[in-house]
């Protein structure tokens, strides 16, 4: 979220709990950078919903929504995969009986 969009999800806060919620200078250097590190069209949506059943304002964590982080592990997945289609069949079939005998006489 952009520092604009931080300070608009300040103001309807301000907007939707008038009294309660005052966008000071102290919370402002307190909310708008952990906000900017949210989704803004979530964190709106999760501010809406929340304003329906609470009368009092939420905390950062009430409405945070965050963007999905990148899964490393598909990641090194699809690596491995690219890489093993690279091994020539016949080091494979190799690896194969190796590992076969291996596990028969580990079984015994």
């Amino acid at each position: 979220m952009t520092y604009e969009e931080a300070v608009d999800v300040l103001e309807a806060m301000s907007h939707l709990y008038p009294g309660r919620f005052e966008v000071t200078k102290r919370r402002a250097e307190i909310f708008i950078p952990q906000l900017e590190k949210m989704v803004y069209e979530g964190v709106l949506a999760k501010l809406t919903d929340y304003a329906l059943d609470n009368p009092f304002p939420p905390t950062l964590s009430d409405i945070a929504v965050y963007p999905p982080k990148e899964n490393e592990y598909l990641a090194r997945m699809k690596q491995w995969e690219e890489e093993a289609a690279k091994v020539p069949q016949e080091t494979k079939a190799l690896f194969q009986k190796k590992f076969d005998e291996l596990v028969r006489r580990l079984s015994q």
